[in-house]
């Protein structure tokens, strides 16, 4: 869900970016979305660490599921990837 506060952060954000210029704008959507990029990453770390994922594994899910589902598949990723491995493990095939 914290995605979710994200979104709506940029958005807004980008709005008020917006009413000063479309060069602002320009470098502030960059600006989160790099640091998005990076919050994936340390995600992937903190979470993984949970999960019993290396950060590698967690964030090429979140980055996978992003691609596909868009921001559902972002939320869904770190469980998704959980169950999977689980799932896995449990029937040696992994």
């Amino acid at each position: 869900i914290p995605v979710v506060g994200n979104i709506i952060s940029n958005t807004v954000i980008v709005i008020v970016s917006l009413s000063h210029s479309l060069q602002m704008a320009v470098v502030s959507l960059s600006f989160m979305i790099v640091i998005h990029k990076l919050e994936y990453f340390l995600n992937a770390r903190i979470i993984g660490s949970q999960v019993n994922a290396k950060a590698w594994e967690l964030l090429t899910a979140i980055l996978v599921m992003e691609t596909l589902f868009g921001l559902p598949g972002v939320v869904a990723a770190p469980v998704f990837y959980s169950y999977l491995k689980k799932e896995l493990s449990d029937r040696q095939l992994v």
